[in-house]
């Protein structure tokens, strides 16, 4: 009795609790209500099975409960009740599966006047290209990818030429028209998901897999990765924005296209050496640091990353509240005075010799800190703590072991990477966090003054 009794008040619970659950599909911002029709479809189906199926097996475990003098009789066979469970399953499954089937014609077939655009994933991060002035998008294979062109895209193909590239993890889409997304891996699966799209497809190695929608509303909306990629599957965030015509339009015409991307002017060492005479009093006449003036070792790191910071101190994502001293750096970066004289000065910066620095942290356990790097940071920032352009990872190895403590603390305590724009910190937060605290950020430290 007592068993029946949960049974029946496990249905009556479930079925509450679905109606009164907050927990539910986000809003949907684009033409696939039919999927949502489709996923309730499913609800109803599988929910009335539970329900009947629980049901029946309370009424059993009562009706048949054991009773002193009473045998169980047995029935190896019931035709006719066979016959209707097969029916009643066969038409279950035909409204589960049939809609479904329906949708996934529709999904798979693009209107002839939806947009083409791209999306390019890799560990870990988002990228876009978007058709030029000529509507097309040129051809583009992994065998052209490198660091002046990610995205691989044919340099022989003049359809390419014109290109709009977007080394970012934000997309833009105009309102209310429809488009037709197609899907590339640099490395391995990775997935384009869109919850208020009502859209998600893998991105496959070696081939270009595709999906459409029609977004019908403004914002702001998280592009996630719902294929596990690696170490660093979850935090492969990017966004999209919805805007109107006229704020895509404008939107589209800041980007670079390809072209220009590989156009650039070589960087004027002269001219950043003479921007950079400022800092060499406390970051040292070779880029060698000073722990006494909180300047970390600037030889050896990457001119991208060294350009990327510059521009971050610029622009306000870093030196925030709390950080004293990236607060200091504010008013130099400031003295650079458009993007070239910030490329001069991270160019000059890449040309100076790369002499380890001298390790401070004598306390940390290396062997741990060898297990930590390895399990979390590795993967970006490579065995040998050189870093990757790929990735987006600085070189490690080398560099001032203080400052490592210093800004990984700042990670951990929201002082850095918490930025909108900056959504290499927000990485760098959760790896950070995986630290329990000071000791273990030492410990890895430690292990970092072992990679000369």
């Amino acid at each position: 009795m007592a068993l029946a009794v949960v049974i029946f008040a496990l249905v009556i619970g479930s079925v509450i609790f679905h109606f009164a659950s907050p927990w539910w599909f986000t809003d949907i911002i684009s033409n696939w209500q039919s999927i949502d029709t489709t996923i309730l479809i499913t609800f109803w189906v599988t929910g009335t099975v539970f329900v009947v199926i629980n049901a029946f097996m309370a009424y059993c475990v009562y009706k048949f409960r054991h009773r002193s003098g009473q045998k169980a009789a047995y029935e190896p066979e019931n035709h006719k009740l066979e016959g209707w469970l097969s029916a009643i399953t066969t038409v279950g499954v035909v409204l589960m599966l049939a809609p479904g089937l329906f949708v996934w014609a529709d999904f798979v077939q693009p209107p002839e006047n939806a947009t083409e655009f791209e999306v390019l994933g890799q560990q870990w991060q988002w990228n876009f290209r978007y058709p030029g002035a000529d509507g097309k998008l040129g051809t583009a294979d992994t065998e052209f990818v490198s660091e002046e062109n990610p995205f691989g895209v044919n340099p022989e193909d003049p359809n390419g030429q014109d290109d709009v590239i977007v080394n970012a993890p934000e997309m833009h889409l105009p309102v209310g028209k429809p488009v037709k997304a197609l899907l590339r891996s640099n490395d391995v699966l990775h997935n384009y998901t869109i919850a208020q799209l009502r859209v998600k497809m893998d991105l496959v190695p070696g081939l270009t897999s595709y999906l459409w929608f029609e977004p019908e509303v403004t914002g702001r909306y998280d592009i996630l990765c719902e294929e596990l990629c690696g170490v660093g599957h979850f935090i492969m965030r990017g966004a999209i924005v919805i805007d109107t015509q006229d704020d895509y339009d404008a939107w589209v015409a800041s980007q670079p296209t390809f072209a220009q991307t590989q156009q650039a002017a070589e960087p004027d060492l002269a001219a950043g050496q003479a921007s950079y005479a400022v800092c060499a009093a406390c970051h040292g006449v070779n880029g060698e640091g000073n722990q006494a003036l909180n300047s970390p070792k600037l030889a050896g790191l990457q001119d991208w990353y060294v350009e990327r910071q510059l521009n971050h101190f610029k622009q306000g994502i870093r030196g925030g509240e709390g950080d004293v001293n990236g607060a200091a750096m504010i008013g130099m970066a400031n003295m650079l005075v458009d993007d070239n004289a910030v490329r001069n000065m991270a160019a000059y910066v890449s040309t100076f010799p790369d002499i380890p620095a001298t390790p401070t942290i004598v306390e940390g356990n290396i062997e741990n800190g060898f297990d930590i790097y390895d399990r979390n940071c590795a993967a970006c920032h490579l065995d040998s703590g050189s870093g990757t352009w790929y990735t987006d990872a600085p070189k490690l190895a080398g560099m001032s072991d203080w400052y490592f403590v210093t800004q990984i603390s700042n990670f951990r305590a929201g002082i850095r990477g918490l930025h909108s724009a900056d959504p290499y910190g927000e990485q760098m937060v959760s790896m950070a966090t995986a630290m329990s605290g000071l000791n273990e950020i030492r410990d890895v430290a430690a292990y970092l003054g072992t990679l000369r």
